[in-house]
């Protein structure tokens, strides 16, 4: 049987009513604390206390506290009045027993109420996030969108510059050569107008006399002739070969620095003739973010060894960093190729020519081809969360698109 707790005090107000309950001993974390409009319990196991309220009180505003060995109730009165007693006299167990049962079904109520208030309140909020969300990745769209149009726009601007310019220099070319054609016509028509002569008659005889007096001319014939090869017009002194040499040398590294696909191989250093290190220049280049110099080294050791995976992998990389996407499709296509059969060996070089491709595909906007090859991707490494985020995210835009 419990211990009913009588040694309580309380003061009142004509809007208030304090009331000090001591634990006796009992932890703050053990007390269960029940209070409705007309009862109030508290229960610290062995002890109890429960009131039956003199009046109704306003349980919203009222206020408990648990600490330092005792329990303190603020209670608000629903009345403005002065209470003859904190408890009803005079009350018979039935009354009890119901004003219990009353408390009892108004308190699970009020807890019923208060967890679909929370639920509401989360969906709510739920709601809220989904709508931010949701405004974000509109305004992303739009922005990204924005972007590509800009970047339509400008590419247009300069076919159309470039258009402009084939058309100027057609025209140029046509000019020259009608002014050539012009100039070749008077030429010939200069060379077949007739000599008139001012010479007498006679003047002209007497040449003509003497060219009969000049004798027949000699027979033809060849001579054959061997030129040495040179790379300078003039001929070749000892005393320039230094000079020559040199200009030679710049020669090679000017080729080099302008277009690597043009470069003789000849030009080439002993170490620039290794695929293997061109492939490591490379990618120490791409690191440095100097992709178009990355590209140079990788088109070198293609020229070769074309038979490598990686330095066409490599190469689609750097080809999706200069947005050059179809040429990033080719080399990754052309990488797999290389990667046959699928052995366990090469799976992580085929994973990253699927991403690969499959990202250059989605910024083309041909959502369906990437998430072929991401999907591929996912055969190779099912476990991995990037590859399955990333293909996630363009299911959803496939379903947009298509919705």
């Amino acid at each position: 049987m419990p211990i009913i707790v009588k040694d309580y005090t309380w003061q009142q107000t004509d809007k208030e009513i304090f009331v000090s309950v001591p634990l006796k001993g009992a932890a703050a974390g053990a007390s269960s604390v029940m209070c409705t409009e007309a009862y109030i319990k508290v229960n610290f196991p062995p002890f109890l206390f429960e009131v039956f309220l003199f009046a109704p009180i306003d349980v919203d505003r009222s206020i408990t506290k648990i600490g330092n060995g005792v329990i303190l109730f603020t209670l608000y009165k629903q009345e403005l009045a002065l209470w003859d007693s904190l408890s009803l006299t005079n009350v018979d167990k039935e009354t009890m027993r119901k004003l219990r049962e009353n408390a009892i079904v108004r308190v699970q109520e009020k807890a019923k109420e208060d967890i679909q208030s929370k639920a509401a309140s989360k969906r709510e909020n739920q709601k809220y996030s989904l709508e931010v969300m949701l405004k974000i990745d509109e305004e992303e769209r739009k922005r990204i969108e924005h972007c590509k149009e800009e970047e339509r726009r400008k590419a247009s601007e300069e076919l159309e510059k470039f258009k402009e310019l084939q058309r100027i220099e057609e025209e140029r070319r046509k000019i020259q050569k009608e002014q050539k054609r012009k100039e070749e016509e008077k030429r010939r028509n200069a060379l077949n107008k007739p000599v008139i002569s001012d010479v007498p008659k006679p003047c002209i005889q007497e040449k003509q006399k003497t060219e009969k007096t000049i004798p027949p001319t000699r027979k033809s014939g060849s001579i054959l002739i061997q030129f040495t090869p040179r790379v300078f017009p003039t001929a070749l002194r000892e005393s320039r070969m230094a000079e020559e040499e040199e200009w030679l040398q710049k020669q090679a590294e000017a080729r080099r620095a302008i277009n690597i696909d043009n470069l003789d191989l000849q030009d080439l250093k002993e170490e620039e003739k290794s695929p293997e290190w061109l492939k490591d220049k490379g990618n120490k280049l791409f690191a440095a973010g100097d992709y178009l110099a990355a590209v140079n080294a990788l088109n070198l050791a293609i020229r070769l060894n074309d038979k490598m995976p990686t330095l066409y992998l490599n190469r689609s990389a750097c080809h999706l960093k200069l947005r050059n996407l179809h040429k990033a499709i080719e080399d990754a296509s052309k990488a797999l190729d290389l990667l046959t059969p699928p052995v366990p060996d090469n799976a992580a070089a085929r994973l990253k020519a699927y991403v690969r491709r499959g990202t250059a595909f989605c910024e083309l906007e041909l959502y369906v081809e990437g998430l072929q090859d991401y999907e591929a991707a996912l055969k190779i490494d099912p476990a991995n969360i990037t590859v399955k985020s990333d293909a996630e995210k363009i299911r959803r835009l496939i379903q947009g698109t298509s919705s």
